[in-house]
């Protein structure tokens, strides 16, 4: 089953019953693995070197991080040639680092996530010559960025409906890393979503952490501070929420660590990657659902276009669920916990949303 729109945001989806979801604005690249990739093309592209620098959040994110270094190494391999990552350890390293890819000749530069954006910038106007990817903003206009960018509300929507209809004590909560539009975009997805079950089944689910109107939520303040995870999911808990769904990279692994310790009954969704298939802290079996961003796949497929075309293409590449750059995983373990009926009506909303029938919104949404 398949299933998840105008300013800067924060792998394959899996289907097993559940919501795949990407939509590009303009010219979307070509899909990995067309014609082309190997063939004659094969020895003009070994040559071609793809970088990508990370955020200060780091390449063992288990998200969006992680991602995109994944999209970059599997366009390496299709085009036979080498690549080069660089990890920003603090915001202070986001020039040099990119610089220094820069000076390496590196033919593309991924930029992974927002955080990135006035180093991009920075750098894309001195050095003309090198080719950017920016994922999750859309702010820069130099005919060598590529703004890649996601609709993630749409997916969002989804992940706050599934999250209020399990949820056994009417009380869900959200929180962000960084007050920044590719976190707040979530949630203003999630908190849609929570209001849409309401009106449909009569009911009073309620969102803590988060509210659309003011635009004003709980946030960490940054993507590496578990501790704080920790006690912000702690504070939710202590409210009876019972479904967690942070919007801060590798810190959901503090929210797991605090539904373990509390001794309650509560689970999380995650965001950006299927956290299901990535977590290595042992907070895998408290995973109802996660809410998908397809980086691997953009990056990849950018990285490739951009390898074997004659001109940069600069076109804005937006993710939706029209397009399956975003989208919802299975349920994994929970496929037989959630009501009987949830993945069929996540489904007519998937398909109410691509058709326009459901309407979304967000202040941090894109244009297609």
């Amino acid at each position: 089953m398949t299933i998840l729109v105008k300013r800067i945001g924060l792998g394959a989806v899996a289907s097993l019953g559940v919501l795949a979801l990407l939509t590009g604005c303009g010219q979307a690249p070509a899909p990995a693995g067309s014609s082309g990739a190997a063939t004659s093309g094969a020895a003009s592209t070994a040559g071609y070197l793809p970088c990508i620098v990370s955020d200060q959040g780091g390449f063992d994110d288990r998200s969006f991080n992680e991602l995109g270094l994944n999209g970059v190494k599997a366009a390496a391999k299709t085009l036979g040639s080498k690549f080069k990552q660089v990890q920003s350890a603090t915001a202070n390293d986001y020039a040099s680092n990119i610089d220094n890819l820069v000076a390496q000749k590196c033919d593309i530069v991924v930029a992974s996530g927002f955080l990135l954006v006035n180093a991009v910038k920075a750098s894309a106007t001195k050095s003309t010559d090198t080719d950017f990817a920016m994922i999750d903003d859309n702010s820069i206009d130099a005919p060598n960025v590529k703004n890649v960018v996601f609709n993630t509300n749409e997916a969002a929507f989804l992940g706050g409906y599934a999250a209020a209809a399990y949820s056994k004590t009417g009380v869900v909560a959200t929180w962000g890393g960084i007050a920044i539009p590719p976190v707040t975009i979530y949630m203003d997805g999630i908190a849609e979503g929570v209001k849409y079950y309401n009106e449909q089944k009569k009911k009073d689910v309620k969102l803590l952490g988060w509210n659309v109107d003011s635009q004003k939520g709980t946030f960490v303040g940054n993507f590496t501070d578990q501790n704080k995870a920790k006690t912000y999911t702690t504070n939710f808990l202590n409210q009876d929420a019972d479904v967690i769904i942070p919007v801060a990279g590798s810190l959901y692994q503090g929210a797991g660590a605090a539904i373990k310790s509390s001794g309650k009954t509560a689970v999380l969704e995650g965001v950006d990657a299927d956290i299901y298939n990535t977590d290595t802290s042992g907070a895998k079996g408290l995973v109802l659902v996660s809410i998908l961003k397809n980086i691997s796949t953009a990056a990849q497929d950018v990285v490739e276009a951009s390898a074997k075309e004659d001109s940069f293409d600069n076109s804005q590449y937006v993710g939706t669920l029209k397009n399956d750059g975003v989208g919802l995983s299975s349920f994994h373990d929970y496929e037989s916990k959630v009501p009987s009926s949830l993945k069929s009506e996540l489904e007519t909303i998937k398909a109410g949303i691509v058709d326009g029938s459901i309407k979304v919104s967000s202040k941090a949404a894109f244009t297609e």
